[in-house]
């Protein structure tokens, strides 16, 4: 009887979404501490109270069943701010916290890190002079288990997979929580931004469709920050992405000065441009004939895939000519010893052989973490005067990991052209890093093409490119860059009076 007893323990542990010793320690589903500050941006000075709490997520039922974690950033200085833009920030994973965008780019404060990105002890955090709270207020937002976001009740797995762990379900939850917010904050006049980086870009295009649709709440921009693009990979049989990818394999390599001299003495952007039109007017034809190609024609296209990325011709023909990121991570530097980061390939790695297709570990995700978590968590006590004994997760893994991910029955790209069709105020703008492998920033030119095939609302799409990675805002010049570039985005696109028509 005992030992049926403790089966039947074992069978309940597996079946329940267990948050491990969440019913020991819970984190209070509402509450806020507020506090108020003063810094400098751009020379001026803002006074802003900051806001860290935490708002409930409700059933059908009106059953509290689970909490989100923020943090809200108001300027307190201006007499009228019926016309201030909110921006509502989000990172990706998915699972992944907003500590990045928080502590990394637009929040009033950031890392204590060098001016190329890299990390420096003792960690920690200092004011951040471009942060665009002088121009809008900030909402930081932790989805279900990063941050102090929790569940609340308990469920099994496939309960809170159908319930938030989904690109469906969580543009749904998060769409009904941002609408509660600007209610309590009593915002809806505001005007409206939601930033999303990485995963997050997949969640604020959808999000932009869910926030209209079924909240009847009307954006006037989104911001996709290196984001990545669920739909790309199953595009024409699998040629599409190594086409897209393949001007980040150009920039990446004149970085590293692995190109030929004429190349290298070329500019980046010569560079680019000059890879572009290879990778599209030449190799996706190549990649589309497969087996077909011609000896002669496959031999052509290995060359010019050699002087482009600096990967050997005998890699290339083995590779059938569709390189992969993961190998040309791998093997761009395996002559020199090191690999290079997939998230910001200007980081060298070094794994325990050189032989191999993948690296054994990702060199700039090690710096990043062992700098953010402790400036996260020193910032919210030290600064934000907020006390919990719940871990701040910086990553929802082990029991709290949210994956599988359901990207099942998605439609992102058409969902988001509706949004901006009916929305005439909406506009787009899209920041990536040039060294980003993950997420390629030719990648995210290919997704904004795509959004619109029909090329009418192409008007409202920027572009900015930065010569850094993933997290561009690290790199202390992109830093200053990609703030003012999402600080005019914002000033250009309140309205002031405008009718929405075409």
């Amino acid at each position: 009887m005992k030992n049926l007893f403790s089966i039947f323990l074992l069978l309940v542990s597996i079946n329940t979404y267990s948050q491990g010793s969440i019913f020991d320690r819970q984190i209070s589903a509402d509450q806020k501490v507020i506090t108020n500050h003063s810094t400098t941006i751009l020379g001026e000075k803002v006074n802003y109270s900051a806001q860290i709490g935490t708002q409930p997520i409700w059933d059908v039922k009106g059953e509290v069943i689970a909490t989100l974690h923020y943090t809200y950033y108001k300027r307190t200085d201006i007499e009228d701010d019926s016309n201030r833009p909110l921006a509502f920030s989000f990172n990706g994973g998915p699972g992944s916290a907003s500590i990045w965008m928080h502590m990394g780019y637009t929040g009033p404060y950031n890392l204590i890190i060098d001016d190329e990105g890299y990390p420096i002890q003792p960690y920690g955090y200092k004011s951040n002079p471009y942060s665009i709270l002088d121009v809008a207020d900030i909402v930081f937002v932790n989805p279900i288990n990063i941050g102090y976001s929790r569940i609340l009740k308990e469920m099994t797995k496939q309960e809170a997979t159908d319930k938030f762990f989904g690109v469906n379900q969580d543009a749904k939850y998060l769409a009904e929580w941002m609408s509660t917010f600007v209610s309590r904050s009593n915002r809806w006049k505001s005007p409206k931004y939601i930033i999303g980086e990485s995963y997050g870009g997949v969640r604020v295009m959808g999000l932009a469709h869910e926030l209209q649709q079924n909240q009847w709440l009307y954006l006037n921009g989104v911001v996709l920050v290196s984001p990545a693009d669920y739909e790309l990979r199953y595009e024409s049989g699998g040629i599409i992405l190594p086409t897209v990818d393949f001007p980040y394999f150009s920039a990446t390599a004149w970085y590293h000065n692995k190109l030929n001299k004429n190349l290298q003495e070329k500019s980046l952007e010569e560079i680019i441009e000059t890879s572009e039109d290879f990778a599209y007017n030449e190799l996706l034809p190549a990649l589309a004939k497969g087996g077909y190609i011609s000896e002669g024609k496959k031999d052509e296209i290995a060359k010019k895939i050699e002087i482009l990325t600096g990967i050997e011709y005998d890699e290339i023909i083995k590779n059938n000519l569709n390189i992969s990121t993961s190998f040309f991570w791998k093997e761009l530097l395996r002559d020199e010893g090191f690999t290079i980061g997939r998230l910001d390939s200007r980081y060298k790695g070094i794994d325990s052989k050189d032989s191999g297709n993948y690296f054994e570990y990702a060199p700039e995700m090690s710096a990043w973490d062992h700098a953010f978590t402790p400036a996260i968590n020193s910032y919210i006590k030290e600064v934000l005067k907020f006390e919990t004994d719940i871990k701040y997760n910086t990553w929802a893994r082990n029991e709290l990991s949210v994956r599988p991910w359901d990207s099942d029955n998605i439609n992102i790209r058409r969902n988001f052209r509706e949004a901006i069709a009916e929305n005439p105020f909406l506009n787009v703008l899209i920041q990536s890093g040039y060294y980003d492998g993950a997420t390629t920033f030719s990648a995210a030119k290919y997704t904004m093409q795509q959004v619109d095939p029909s090329g009418k609302l192409k008007d409202r799409f920027i572009f900015k490119g930065y010569e850094s990675g993933h997290m561009m805002y690290l790199r202390r010049e992109d830093l200053k860059k990609s703030n003012q570039d999402l600080r005019d985005f914002i000033l250009n696109t309140v309205t002031n009076n405008k009718s929405a028509k075409y």
